[in-house]
This record gives structure tokens, sequence and C-alpha cells, in this order.
């Protein structure tokens, strides 16, 4: 029986100073197999993590085609995402990025859609307005099904998958607030509840085991314990827990709080040094610059043990890679990175570990189809 194999992607937020082709060059000198292109909106309002990789104003089947010929020239797969507050937020910015994520959506359609799999990555987000009342969790779900179910009808009519990314977005909102939990989908409950409110296979999720780790909770049990069927992605991100003086004085369950920094120093009390810094821990890639509190061998093995195969993406939000800005640290982490899961994901062949699975995407040739909006599918 052959080895299950994954291939290794990049996600392209990190490359934000890269054009798309020095983005694809970059892949390649990673040693990826595909890239999933980041493309934000480019007046939105979110600002970390963020890159536009694709003209998506000006996109039609003509630049489907000379994009999958480019992505084959370089032996490339593909899939798009923008990760935004759908449900919540200032009500014009939630419309603008529903009605982008229906212009992915279209998209990805004329690039293939599921023939190519070329997903569509976003998040779901939170209203706090709803969450503040009582039932808040329950309202959130409700909203969820009210914004996304003819989103997911629409998707699936056009043979395009969406996936939600598990990211609670704890730093989402100033610190001041209580709650970190600011994205639907950061826990697995929300994510069962989800699917059987909307059944349809239109969706699925981007696993990411990082969010989970400083949650207490171990990545290996939360994918024993999905539907394997709705996971389309693995987000690759690990996690080094900060066991110090603040997670002694708030403990490991509940956010840091923000108080009145005189009283705190007052107290000898640590509070956030800016929205971020809530729960203790420092994020990473796996194999660059030190241990992480991730397992990846029982990681790996429990997916192959259920048949995932798909990609894992690498989403460097490193503080020793990303963080510093420095496009050489950037590269350094892709390519250890690709090299740590190298002997876990792919086979052994003459010149050592490689990925042998890969195909070219399939030629596509779909006519267009007009821009929808959030209005024009009610």
């Amino acid at each position: 029986m052959n080895k299950l194999q994954n291939p290794i992607w990049l996600m392209s937020s990190a490359y934000d100073q890269l054009t798309q082709d020095e983005l694809l060059d970059a892949a390649n000198t990673a040693g990826a197999q595909g890239i999933d292109l980041c493309v934000f909106r480019r007046d939105g309002a979110r600002q970390d993590h963020t890159a536009t990789h694709l003209d998506y104003e000006s996109f039609g089947p003509e630049q489907a085609k000379a994009l999958l010929d480019k992505f084959n020239a370089k032996g490339l797969r593909l899939s798009l995402g923008a990760f935004e507050n759908m449900i919540g937020g200032e009500e014009d910015q939630r419309v603008k990025n529903q009605n982008h994520l229906l212009a992915l959506i279209r998209i990805a359609h004329l690039l293939g859609g599921d023939e190519n799999d070329v997903k569509v990555g976003t998040f779901v987000g939170y209203n706090h307005e709803l969450g503040n009342q009582i039932d808040g969790f329950q309202r959130n779900l409700e909203e969820y099904k009210k914004v996304f179910e003819p989103i997911v009808k629409y998707a699936e009519g056009l043979g395009v998958t969406i996936v939600y990314e598990n990211c609670p977005m704890e730093g989402w909102r100033s610190s001041r607030y209580s709650s970190t939990f600011n994205n639907l989908p950061g826990v697995l409950a929300a994510r069962k509840l989800m699917y059987a409110m909307i059944p349809s296979a239109a969706h699925g999720e981007i696993y990411d085991p990082s969010h989970d780790i400083w949650q207490n909770t171990d990545p290996v049990d939360v994918i024993d314990e999905m539907d394997i069927n709705r996971l389309k992605r693995i987000h690759v991100k690990t996690t080094r827990m900060n066991y110090g003086k603040a997670y002694t004085e708030w403990g490991g369950m509940y956010p840091m709080q923000y108080v009145s920094p005189e009283l705190a120093e007052l107290a000898g009390v640590s509070i956030p040094q800016h929205d971020w810094d809530r729960h203790h821990y420092t994020a990473m890639l796996p194999g660059f610059g030190g241990t992480d509190h991730m397992d990846w061998n029982a990681f790996v093995e429990i997916l192959h043990e259920r048949g995932f195969s798909g990609p894992f993406e690498i989403e460097n939000e490193a503080k020793n890679s990303k963080d510093t800005h420095n496009m050489g640290a950037i590269n350094q982490g892709a390519k250890n990175t690709v090299n740590f899961l190298a002997p876990l994901l792919w086979s052994l062949e003459d010149k050592g570990y490689a990925y042998t699975e890969q195909r070219p995407l399939k030629e596509i040739d779909r006519k267009d189809i007009p821009l929808q909006t959030m209005d024009s599918l009610k």
C-alpha cells in the first residue's frame, strides 16, 4: 500500500511585499506545490496579515485561463481566500465583505472550482451586539445561517466549496473588551452546529492546530472528532506556550484583562501590552527557531488514518519570521517548514523525500457570469 501524501503550499499573506510573479518564484524556491492566494479587499478595514495577489476587479474568463497557464508553467496549484468579519462589525464593511466573498466564488468558478480543487477561504466573524444578549451564541448561529445560507447555495450552484478557518481572532477587538472570541468557527462545536444548520457539502473547513493549543485542546482529538469529509486544508502554524508570570496570574482558560496601568503596576499584575497579547503564547513555524507545543507526528498520523490527503498550507505568522518583515527570514521559515514536514508527508525517493502526486490544473473554458451581490441573491 502506497504511503498517503500531502502537498505543501504557501499562504500568500506572508508575502504582501511581493508581486504575484515574485510570489510564484518564492513558492518554487521553498519547494512548495501550491499557493493559497490571499485576495483581500483593497479598501478593507483589516490591516493585519493581509495581502491581495489577484486583480479581482477585472477578472474574467481570459484572466482565468492566463492564471491557470501561469500556475501550470510553474508546476503549482492554487486556491483563494479573504478572511474578514462577515456577520458582525460595522454594517457597511460587513456588506462589502459579503459581496467580496461572492466575487471570489465567481472567480473560483471561472478557475474550475472543485474540478481544480480551487476553494474559497473565509472567516465567519462574530456579532457582539447579538453576542452580548442572552443566548448570544445561538443568536450568532442564527445570523450565520441568515447570511451564509444563500452564499453556500450560490457556491454550490457554481461547483465551488467555501472553507472556514478556525482562528478565534482573539486580538480582533480592543483588549479593553473582556471576550476574545471573535470568529464563530473558532471551536469544533460551532463548526459542527454550522454544518447541521446548513447541510450542503459546498462548505467545509481549513483547520489550524495552533489555535487549539492555546485553548488547551489537543488537535489530535479535534481531528478524531470532526467530520473528516469537511476538512479541505490544514494551516501549518504552531504555538509555543508562555508559562510565565502572566499565565500564573490570569490562568490558562480566560484571556488577560485590561485594567488601569497605574493599578496594575501598584499590584504587580501583568496586563496586555497590545490587543493580541491576551493568551500567553508565541506563534511559530514548526522546525524554525526551536521547539513548540505540538506533536506533529501524532497529528499527521491521525490525519492519515482518517484518509486526509489535502494540502498543508504554511500560514507564516511567526514572530521570528513573518513578524520580522525581513524577506530573507520569511523565506527561511518557509523552506525550513517544508523540510520539517517532508518526511511526515512525502515519499522517500532516490534524491530524498519528494511529493509524487502533483497534477497540473485542468484547462477550463467557462463562459463569463455576472457579479452577484447579497441583494441579488435574495
